[in-house]
């Protein structure tokens, strides 16, 4: 089974900007002041993995549609992983909020919006009622005080 990756390193660049990517991915041998991309998306590919770990038992991998929150999460987690035990205070916040979420997904309490089979719902099978019991403050029911 091919692994799908829930965020590219466009979206790293976005979120974290090329200065800090730059920093967090440089390696011994890598090109100083450029970012190391195989470094980048091996952090990605093990964040991917990660999640998967969480969701495999709620939803069919891989996912045929990425919900915008896993692409969020993937990204906090590559940036955790560049980090490696050099991580910042805020960096294991977010990384530990993200765990929190997808064991959450884990069991249940919070669904991604999608079918088990890794697909949105069927919009036919999300129906709305509303219904009331009448005005609570009616003028025939007032007896004077309206």
């Amino acid at each position: 089974m091919a692994q799908v990756m829930y965020a590219t390193t466009a979206n790293m660049l976005s979120r974290f900007g090329e200065q800090d990517l730059m920093l967090l991915t440089e390696r011994e041998g890598s090109v100083p002041g450029e970012i190391n991309y195989p470094a980048l998306e091996q952090a990605l590919r093990d964040a991917s993995a990660e999640i998967d770990g969480y969701i495999v038992g709620r939803y069919t991998l891989p996912l045929t549609l990425v919900p915008a929150v896993l692409e969020r999460n993937c990204c906090d987690i590559a940036r955790y992983f560049l980090y490696g035990d050099k991580a910042p205070e805020q960096v294991e916040k977010r990384y530990g909020a993200v765990i929190k979420f997808l064991s959450s997904v884990s069991k249940g309490d919070i669904s991604l919006g999608l079918a088990t089979t890794g697909e949105k719902p069927d919009q036919s099978e999300l129906v709305v009622s509303i219904e009331s019991a009448g005005s609570v403050f009616d003028r025939s029911k007032a007896k004077g005080f309206i």
